[in-house]
Formats: C-alpha cells, structure tokens, sequence
C-alpha cells in the first residue's frame, strides 16, 4: 500500500483518521500501532512477523544495555558488546534480504568464468523498506548506547517508533532521540491537524501531477535497449528523471510529514530545493537530509569524521558515500553513484568550495545540474553497460534518427507533460530572495485571517480533486522505492 493509492487515499487514511482523532489521546498509540501493522502486512503479510520479532529483540537489547549503564555507569564495555550483538543481527537481516541475491551472482558470473557450474540458489524475496526501517532499528539502539535517550517504556512503543506508516517505507529516516518525547506524550490541534492536510496534499500534487507525468516520459525510454535511443530522447529521458526522483521523493516527505502532523508528530524536514545548489556538499545539506543526518551522525563521525588527518578523513567520506551507494540497492551502478558523490564531495574539501566562491553563481548551478544529472543516469539505469550506452548517447550522440523513435513516445509527450514540466523547472530553480521571503511571511499571515482560510480550504480541496482525478485516469504510477 503506498500514499498515492486509491486504497490509501479513499478506504484506509479516512478510516485511521476517524479512529485516531475520535479515540481518547492515551489509546493513540495502540490505534497507530495496529493501523502501522496492517499498512505493512497488506504488501508483506509474511515479512510483518520478522519485522515484528527483530524489534523485539532490539527492545531487549536495549533494555539490557540500559540496565548495564544504570549498574556499571562506568563500564561501557557490556553494553558495547550487546550494542554490538543488535548491529550485527540487524545489518545481517539487511545483508541477506537485500544483498544476498546480488552476491550470489556475482559468485556464479566468477565460476562460470572459470568454467564451474553455478550456486544452486533460491532468490530471496525483499521485504518493502527493510533499508528504511533498519536504519531506524540502529538509531534506536545506538542512541540508547550513548544515552541520548531511554528505552522506550514498553515494548508497543518500540514497535510504533520503527513500524509508524508515515515513515515506514519511503522515509525520512528518523532519528529515535528526535521523536522520543513525541511517541511518550503528543497534543493534536485542529491547526496542526490542518497544517498537516496542506502539507499531504502538496506532496500528492508533487508525486501525481508532476512526478508521474515525468515517469511517463522518462520510463519508455529507460526501457528500450540503448542503441534504440537517439541523442534527443536520451536527453529527454535525463532531463524528466531528474525532475521525477526529485519530486517523487520530495512528494512522498511532504506527505509524511503531512500525515504526522495530522497524528500529533512533528518529523524533521527532507528536502530544502537542492537543485540550486552551489555544490556537492551545499546539494548534500539540501537532497534527502535526513539520509545525510543519518550517515554523518552513525557513520563518519564514529569513523573519526574530521577529527583525523585529512588523508584519512577523505577515506572516511568516500566510504560513507559507498554505503550510502550501497544500501540504495544490490547493484554496481549504486556503488558507482555512491563513489561519484564521494569523489565530487573530497574536491569540494579540497579546493572547490572555496574556489567555488569566486565563480558566478550561474555558472555553478549549471554545472551542478549537469553533474547531478548525470549521477541519476547512472542511478536509474539498470545495468552499467546501459548508463554508460545512454550517457554516451547524450554527450556524443549516434544512434537512429530522432524522427524514427518518435512512435514510441508521442502520445506522451503532450500538451499537459510539458506544461508539468515547465511547472517543475519553475518550483526547482526560482530564486528564493528576501523579497520572496517577505512576501512568503504576508501569505502565511494572510491565510490564518478569516478571508484567508476559506481561499486555502478551497485551494487545498481544488489540488486534491484534481490530483484524484489525474490518479484515478492514470494507469502509471510507479512506487521508485521497492528497491530500496
């Protein structure tokens, strides 16, 4: 079950909501915990149960490693081993859910290179956002280690923590020490309940009306075999799929946070305009923040981050950036895309962020949208060889003439597709000066004013019916994070 879903959208958030707002505060946590439960089990009935076992491993670890710091408060050493022990089960699940297929064939491509026979191997099948929600199990565990927050009192908040729908499969990653407080004790207003109806609409409007007229262009082409695609198409395929990832995923936050703010819970922001970033490092501050929060504050600050000779710390950002690669997906064309984030972000340590202030603005974002673009190449493609084809397409060209492929893809590239796209160039590169900004504070004044509300109502019910309608006519609406 995904947000952009008739069945989400029409059957279950209206029932959930009914209940949740209708029951006393004290029962909200069980309504949310049983509604979780059932968002998961609808697309992985099997896997729910081993969601729902490790979790309550890691409730016991962590109550153990609580216990060690309460009786031993100067003996880290038991708690690090039971921290130790969660890591390992967790990062095992995730390894072999996710990443033991690949590695098998990485086996048998070797022995049949060397003339053996292949492993015998049954596929693994992988549960909807085990990357999404193991993470969360290591931030509540690690953040219990370092007592930046206690365990949780009961064994269903632990659960509610890692299972809230919200964020279950599709992120952001939130942080156990950030949302600690919330799951213990939340008020819901009617403006907060409100605030978080806008905020859900505006990311159905991004994920429906432009993210998937995007797909509808970019995805034909992504398809064919790469000697089928001319210069102009491969463009177009780059040019579209870097407007849908961003407001795909972007839609997919803002309605997250929508529906936790519905629900009483205020999450961290997870996108702030990252195509008009200066550089990799400015892109990576804006572009899936709480990804970056997560790797920074797990990963490379453990790792030493920048408290070791330069040298090492350079070492240390590109194999944060290869994890980060990595747990996208079970391909080499994430572990490329990961080491050229971490290539580009050790030039900017090195020189370019500074040199980079001596350089006109509008060349930057140029170049950072070539560079971008060119990363998402090779984060879409399939295969290596593909992303290497579709590149070369796009800088050298060759192939069939544009006219020749034109049958595949003319009935979607309409009148409606382009002016989504010109929508998506304007929301991605506006300039955001002081003046938008005063003039961004009068509206925020002006729609809580009695003239104001009934407009925003209105505009609100306008965006959310034409959304449905897009939704409900449209066989294609793809779900990019079933690798993830």
């Amino acid at each position: 079950m995904v947000f952009s879903s008739s069945l989400f959208l029409f059957w279950f958030l209206p029932v959930f909501l009914a209940v949740y707002t209708g029951c006393p505060g004290r029962l909200r946590n069980s309504v949310a915990l049983i509604f979780s439960l059932i968002f998961y089990a609808w697309g992985a009935p099997l896997f729910v149960y081993v969601l729902v076992a490790s979790t309550w491993f890691d409730y016991w670890v962590s109550r153990r490693i609580h216990g060690c710091a309460v009786a031993e408060p100067g003996n880290s050493r038991a708690g690090l081993r039971q921290l130790q022990v969660s890591l390992l089960v967790n990062v095992g699940l995730l390894l072999y859910f996710k990443y033991a297929n690949f590695f098998v064939d990485q086996v048998d491509s070797l022995l049949v290179l060397m003339g053996f026979h292949q492993v015998g191997w049954t596929k693994v099948a992988l549960p909807i956002g085990i990357s999404f929600f193991t993470f969360h199990k290591i931030s509540y565990v690690v953040d219990v280690y370092w007592r930046r927050a206690e365990p949780t009192q009961s064994f269903g908040d632990c659960l509610l923590y890692l299972i809230l729908f919200p964020q279950l499969i599709a992120g952001p990653i939130i942080r156990y020490h950030d949302i600690e407080a919330q799951i213990r004790s939340r008020t819901l207003s009617i403006d907060q309940f409100w605030s978080g109806v806008e905020r859900f609409t505006l990311g159905l409007a991004k994920k429906v009306l432009i993210a998937n007229a995007m797909a509808e262009l970019c995805d034909p082409i992504f398809r064919a075999h790469p000697d089928m695609v001319p210069m102009p198409y491969a463009w177009l395929a780059a040019v579209t799929y870097f407007f849908q990832i961003y407001f795909d995923f972007s839609g997919y936050s803002d309605m997250a946070l929508g529906l936790g703010r519905m629900m009483g819970f205020e999450f961290r922001e997870n996108f702030q305009r990252p195509y008009v970033a200066l550089t990799f490092t400015d892109f990576w501050r804006r572009w899936h923040i709480s990804l970056s929060s997560f790797m920074r504050e797990y990963i490379y600050i453990p790792l030493g981050g920048n408290r070791v000779s330069p040298f090492r710390g350079y070492i240390n950002l590109w194999i944060v950036f290869l994890v980060s690669g990595f747990w996208h997906g079970a391909s080499w064309n994430f572990v490329i895309w990961g080491a050229y984030q971490g290539f580009f972000l050790t030039l900017d340590k090195l020189f370019w962020s500074d040199m980079s202030a001596r350089v006109p603005k509008l060349a930057l974002r140029v170049s950072m949208v070539m560079l971008v673009m060119v990363s998402w190449v090779i984060f879409r493609s399939d295969t290596l060889t593909q992303a290497s084809q579709l590149l070369s397409r796009m800088f050298f060209g060759g192939g069939p003439q544009w006219f020749e492929y034109w049958h595949t893809i003319d009935s979607r590239l309409d009148g409606q597709s382009i002016a989504m796209l010109v929508v998506a160039c304007a929301c991605s590169f506006l300039p955001w000066s002081e003046r938008w900004c005063r003039w961004e504070g009068r509206f925020l004044a002006w729609r809580n004013t009695a003239a104001g509300a009934p407009v925003m109502v209105a505009l609100v019910m306008v965006v959310f019916t034409l959304a449905c309608i897009r939704l409900v006519n449209s066989a294609h609406n793809p779900f990019i994070y079933y690798r993830f």
